[in-house]
Order: C-alpha cells, then sequence, then structure tokens
C-alpha cells in the first residue's frame, strides 16, 4: 500500500491534468438532498473557496442566494491548526490567508455546521478523504461530531479521484457521502 504522500503527490498532479470546470447539473444530487433538509428546518451549510484544481462550489452560491432556508459558511483557519466557521455571502470580501486561500471576514459569531461540503484530494469506496496532511477537517470533526452527531458531511471531488484503499489513521474521519459528476455515493 503507498504512504499517504506519495497518494498526495500522484493525486494532486492527477486532479491537475484531469481538472474540468462543472456545470451546475453537477450539483443537482447535492441540492435534492438539500431541499429535503430545508423542508424540515434551516440549515447552517459549510462551503470552501476552491483552489488548486479543487471542484469549483462557486455555482452553489448563485443558487442558493435566494434560499431563505440556507445560510453559507466559509471557514477560516486559526492558531494550532484548528478551523472555525463564519457566514459568508457570494459577495462578501474575502482576505488572504497565511497559506494563500481565500477566507471570509473574521466575525464575532461562528457556526457549527449541519453539513459540511469538503474538499479532498482523494477518496475510496470505504468514506476515507484524504487532504493535503494539515488534519483540519479531521480535527474539527472529531471534536463537533461528540457534540452534534448529526453533522452530515460531504466531500467534493471528480470520480477519478477515487482510489481504492487508502491507508488511514486514527485520527482519520469517515464522511457521510462523496459528490461527484456520477451523483452522490
Amino acid at each position: 500500500m503507498l504512504e499517504k504522500n506519495k497518494i498526495r503527490k500522484i493525486f494532486t498532479r492527477l486532479r491537475k491534468n484531469k481538472y474540468f470546470e462543472v456545470s451546475e447539473e453537477y450539483f443537482r444530487p447535492l441540492i435534492n438532498l438539500l431541499n429535503n433538509f430545508t423542508k424540515k428546518k434551516h440549515i447552517n451549510l459549510s462551503l470552501y473557496y476552491p483552489s488548486n484544481y479543487e471542484v469549483n462550489i462557486i455555482h452553489l452560491f448563485k443558487i442558493f442566494k435566494f434560499s431563505k432556508n440556507i445560510s453559507t459558511f466559509l471557514p477560516i483557519i486559526k492558531a494550532k491548526e484548528s478551523m472555525k466557521f463564519y457566514k459568508w455571502s457570494h459577495h462578501d470580501l474575502l482576505k488572504v490567508n497565511k497559506f494563500g486561500l481565500l477566507e471570509p471576514q473574521e466575525l464575532k459569531k461562528t457556526v457549527i455546521p449541519d453539513i459540511m461540503l469538503i474538499p479532498l484530494l482523494v477518496f475510496d469506496c470505504h468514506n476515507q478523504r484524504l487532504g493535503y496532511g494539515k488534519g483540519y477537517y479531521d480535527k474539527f470533526l472529531s471534536k463537533f461530531l461528540k457534540l452534534n452527531k448529526n453533522i452530515l458531511t460531504i466531500g467534493i471531488a471528480f470520480s477519478f479521484q477515487k482510489y481504492s484503499k487508502l491507508p488511514i489513521s486514527k485520527h482519520d474521519v469517515k464522511l457521510d457521502h462523496f459528490l461527484t459528476e456520477s451523483g452522490i455515493k
């Protein structure tokens, strides 16, 4: 079995070489899923601002801007490799963080999302994901899934990012679903 860092290098290169812009249709299964949730309650949805050939989820902001039942949030990377989520709308200002990634302005109030859309480099059929190696999402989920077991986690990827079986460690957190151009699994 390949080591995590070797898999990261392979899939970083693969994603760059095979990247394609997705249409709004890519998100149809996700929108159907979210519509079922918003019939029951208002939801706090965490997104990410795409970089490094991640699936471009900016289309979702256009779709959700008319929804009164969905509030959108982006992460801010904090000290000690932790994250917090702050409200953000499509036209709100962003700032560049120490990694060169875009983040919302830091507000006083943070939220624990009901549904999290999570970027990744690679995933497998056992609902494991491999990110960039800092463990931000794993640390957040390890902490907050103890407080709220109902956080729905969805990895966002291209189907070519699937790997047979990822090596895992005790700190890795399984996701509930993965969305690719083939649908939600």
